[in-house]
């Protein structure tokens, strides 16, 4: 068999398996070393395909897509630092279990480590931030290898998501001539329908006698806390608030835990805790007997410092799967179970237990009364961060997804972010929290055909501005709320802002940029508010339109803070005059 068929096939088969064990996305960057599977993957008719130039950016746009459909995407590119590139959202895929399967061309190894052209050392570059490499053969044509090939294909997407989802890496040495011959017989090889390795993946669920040895530690106690952290799965909600009101207790749900929003009850749904956890003497007040903790640590570092002062309370954290995020450095119990699983089981085998009903009431009143000032308006004529995320979120559909930056955008949601009936789903990247790549993971999620609604900051914004390239290049639906301090916000309420001669270059850094000029370069539509009124007027005409639009509000850092922590200190104020 002669190179130009052998390639073909080689490639082909490997391609054909990628989609018959699940693959239906791949996000392409142009270059010449991935040619045969960058055509072949245009070639296959059960594969879409979407070409991102920027290899950063399309790793992100990935994300987003993979993160928005719960299923695994596949990223192509060539060979030398365009897979270098890749690495921001890799980490970010790691940290925040994401099935990505991650395709780099590669030189052939004559080519290596001899001064050739676009050659870098691919093996394993993405280190333990993916969950398994495979330097693939050389390709070859004959049946044995056709079947190396495809179990390598069908390995990674079964790796890619299964327990702890996450990025696999497969590096593709290929020689040239690099063009493949599609009007080859038989393709795609044996078509049996079925994957090289088909899967049967089972729930990890509590076997009775430590579903019995759980209850014993639990039944005695007074006062039990379930905190529910970031995590996707929009069912568990139903489940958890079932356990809370069975035992009547407060649930502390963080904005990314898909509680706070669905048709569910929410009464035992605590959304304020973090404005009045900040305060020393209320944590003293709300020492728990135990705390039982759903999906990854909170958002809010005042919950943080709370459970940093209660390192001798028993701490149970459940996981799906595996693994140990639990950054209090707190002596923790972890239970391995399907959360949904778990609460079901819980409430089945333990319905008769009851905890002290004035601890539930003492959580609902403080809550009460932080809601009560977080959700005061400000004057008709100011527009602060935190009124511009409380006018979204009134506005947004009933149905609808929210992707959302970090810094101060995630902690805006936190704070201002209520309880709703509306299904609205909340994505972020809180594996490494950074601040790169957001405009094209939310462009990623707008990939899949919803219209999603992406807020964040100017850094972020500016950090990635190419990301919107791919919004005009597929006419995708996205609405971007641009909340535009003019730098980096979150150092505002840091130290940092203690230390005035350094302050404004080191961490305040405005940038001073008119960002109407670069979304109207990429074909959006540009629209600046200045009142809550005009904002949800804006946002309600953006919604009923098609393509980008970016929406932009103009607050002041210092002014910003100040206007938090007067919201903070009436809530402690009023919290405390009570307890007197």
């Amino acid at each position: 068999m002669e190179h130009t068929e052998t390639l073909t096939r080689y490639t082909a088969n490997f391609v054909d398996e990628l989609v018959k064990s699940g693959l239906t996305e791949v996000v392409i960057s142009p270059g010449s070393r991935s040619t045969p599977i960058a055509m072949t993957m245009t070639e296959h008719p059960k594969v879409k395909q979407w070409v991102i130039i920027d290899e950063r950016s399309a790793a992100f746009f990935a994300l987003g897509m993979a993160k928005q459909n719960k299923r695994p995407v596949a990223l192509v590119c060539t060979s030398g630092t365009a897979a270098a590139n890749y690495f921001p959202a890799i980490v970010e895929a790691h940290y925040s279990r994401v099935p990505l399967v991650v395709i780099t061309a590669d030189r052939p190894h004559e080519l290596r480590d001899v001064g050739a052209p676009q050659a870098i050392e691919q093996t394993k570059l993405y280190g333990d931030y993916v969950k398994w490499f495979h330097e693939m053969a050389l390709p070859e044509g004959d049946t044995k290898m056709l079947s190396y090939v495809r179990s390598k294909a069908s390995r990674a997407i079964h790796v890619a998501r299964e327990g702890n989802a996450g990025p696999v890496h497969l590096n593709f040495p290929v020689r040239e001539p690099l063009i493949p011959d599609f009007s080859l017989k038989n393709l795609w090889g044996e078509n049996n329908g079925q994957a090289f390795y088909p899967t049967f993946d089972g729930e990890y669920k509590l076997h009775p006698d430590h579903l019995n040895q759980l209850i014993d530690k639990l039944k005695n106690k007074e006062k039990g806390l379930i905190v529910c952290g970031p995590q996707v799965d929009g069912g568990f909600a139903e489940s958890v608030v079932h356990l809370a009101s069975t035992w009547q207790l407060p649930i502390l749900a963080d904005p990314l835990s898909q509680v706070r929003a669905g048709n569910h009850s929410k009464e035992n749904v605590i959304e304020g805790y973090d404005a009045f956890l900040r305060n020393e003497s209320i944590r003293k007040q709300l020492k728990p007997d135990f705390i039982i903790r759903f999906g990854a640590m909170p958002v809010s570092k005042a919950y943080l410092f709370y459970v940093k002062e209660y390192k001798d309370i028993p701490q149970f954290i459940v996981e799906e799967n595996a693994g140990y995020r639990e950054p209090a450095g707190n002596a923790s119990q972890f239970i391995y179970a399907n959360a949904k699983i778990l609460c079901e089981d819980l409430v089945c085998t333990a319905n008769n237990i009851s905890f002290n009903s004035s601890w539930l009431e003492e959580w609902r009143r403080m809550n009460h009364v932080a809601k009560k000032h977080l959700l005061a308006k400000s004057e008709e004529d100011k527009l602060t961060e935190g009124d511009a995320v409380r006018s979204l979120l009134e506005v947004m559909p009933k149905q609808s997804s929210l992707y959302v930056g970090n810094s101060m955008a995630v902690r805006d949601v936190d704070t201002f972010f209520m309880t709703t009936s509306k299904t609205i789903s909340l994505l972020a990247n809180r594996g490494a929290n950074g601040i790169d790549g957001m405009v094209s993971s939310g462009v990623g999620a707008a990939a899949t055909g919803e219209h999603i609604t992406l807020l964040l900051g100017d850094l972020s914004f500016f950090h990635d501005l190419n990301g919107l390239l791919a919004a005009k290049h597929y006419n995708l639906n996205i609405t971007i709320l641009l909340i535009n301090n003019n730098g980096g916000g979150i150092f505002s309420f840091l130290p940092q802002v203690n230390y005035k001669e350094h302050f404004e270059s080191l961490f305040g850094t405005p940038l001073d940029i008119d960002f109407q000029k670069a979304v109207e370069m990429y074909g959006g539509q540009y629209s600046y508010v200045k009142n809550a009124i005009d904002l949800q007027h804006t946002l309600h005409t953006n919604y009923d339109k098609k393509g980008l639009s970016v929406i932009e509000v103009k607050t002041d850092r210092q002014t910003n803070m100040e206007w938090h922590r007067e919201k903070w200190q009436a809530i402690e104020k009023e919290i405390l005059a009570n307890e007197v």
